[in-house]
């Protein structure tokens, strides 16, 4: 069986699992980032470092009960890998579940119960009232042995309010693949570029008013399969200046290099949206203009990386934008700052070996400790 062995005094060694919450094709898109046309997936590079075998969604055919229990929390498709999942995985199984979509069905069927697996949940935001509700009526701190999440807020809701044990709750921050996304030259241009990126509670309508009248061009990347546009996400007609289109990786690469700033401008939000974006234009050496948002908390210091504001102040958007294109000397000592301290402390390669070695301590009881 795969990833099985023997350690001392003849037991077994644990089978590990990677449960995604969708499909894709880790092998092709290792084979891609090899040749530079995407960033690499951390999964893959769990899943190698763990000899892990990898599950999705399409793994298992969907039944009627299937169906049903997706009337009460998440997709029948991932409902029927839990059900799969369940009919073979033992005390010898440590099973890493990509998020909460997945985590709450596979701990319903298989956490719990005599010879259960070990497992890890990554939570990105339990707090949303479908998922509370179904972490509470499942007990879900009974069934998982590990839940991991990337900003102080969830860590206290999940103590809080899922009544995680101290022990229980592990906090990794995010992490980007600085190989990939890295400092190069900027194409030709005829005005500055201000660039942003991603969907998930984005405000581009204070982005839109305050760069409306500037002698800028406003470029957006807001698109994802994962997240709808909210209403007030974007302005019901862009200014001349601003476009908006999907971008292809090494087009995205490309505009993060272009940009003059990076602004990452969000509603109100306690979960970690626009870090992706934040950790992407540091790693490409760009200066950042970020709303200050409880679920950034723990990605804003040290200050000296990135100007901030606070959430829906136009003046001071606008200020910094302006600050930032009118000292470039500034925007280059901050672009700098930035680009340390990704390569510093949120690399691809250190996120891995530290959730990798957070698996391996729970395969036997332990508790790791990064510190």
């Amino acid at each position: 069986m795969r990833n099985e062995g023997r350690t001392r005094a003849g037991e077994k060694c644990p089978r590990y699992h990677v449960a995604m919450g969708y499909s894709i094709d880790l092998a092709k898109n290792e084979r891609e980032a090899e040749l530079g046309k995407c960033p690499r997936h951390a999964m893959w590079d769990l899943s190698q470092r763990l000899n892990a075998k990898v599950h999705g969604p399409d793994s298992a055919p969907i039944l009627a009960i299937d169906r049903f229990r997706s009337l009460f929390f998440g997709a029948p498709q991932i409902w029927a890998m839990a059900r799969t999942l369940a009919t073979h995985l033992t005390s010898e199984d440590v099973v890493y579940c990509t998020g909460e979509n997945v985590g709450v069905p596979i701990a319903a069927l298989c956490g719990g119960r005599a010879n259960s697996p070990k497992i890890v949940v990554f939570i990105h935001e339990i707090n949303r009232p479908r998922t509370f509700l179904a972490a509470k009526l499942l007990g879900l701190a009974d069934r998982v042995n590990l839940f991991i999440t990337n900003c102080d807020h969830q860590v206290n809701f999940l103590h809080q309010a899922i009544g995680a044990a101290p022990d229980q709750v592990f906090l990794l921050l995010e992490q980007t693949d600085t190989q990939f996304f890295s400092p190069g030259a900027p194409m030709p241009k005829s005005r500055p570029i201000v660039a942003s990126v991603g969907l998930e509670r984005r405000d581009y309508r204070i982005l839109a008013a305050v760069t409306a009248d500037l002698d800028v061009d406003v470029k957006i990347s807001g698109f994802s399969r994962d997240v709808r546009a909210m209403a007030q996400t974007f302005p019901k007609v862009l200014p001349p200046n601003m476009s908006r289109r999907f971008y292809e990786w090494t087009d995205l690469l490309q505009l993060y290099r272009d940009a003059d700033v990076v602004v990452v401008s969000l509603l109100k939000s306690d979960v970690t949206s626009g870090v992706t974006t934040l950790l992407e234009a540091m790693a490409c050496q760009r200066p950042v203009v970020v709303s200050r948002t409880v679920g950034l908390s723990n990605y804003l210091e040290p200050a000296e990386t990135l100007t901030q504001v606070e959430v829906g102040d136009r003046a001071a958007l606008r200020q910094s934008i302006l600050d930032l294109l009118q000292n470039p000397e500034k925007a280059r000592a901050q672009a700098i700052c930035g680009y340390e301290w990704v390569k510093n402390g949120h690399d691809r390669a250190q996120y891995v070996e530290t959730l990798a070695q957070l698996l391996e301590a729970r395969s036997n009881g332990s508790i790791f400790n990064c510190e």
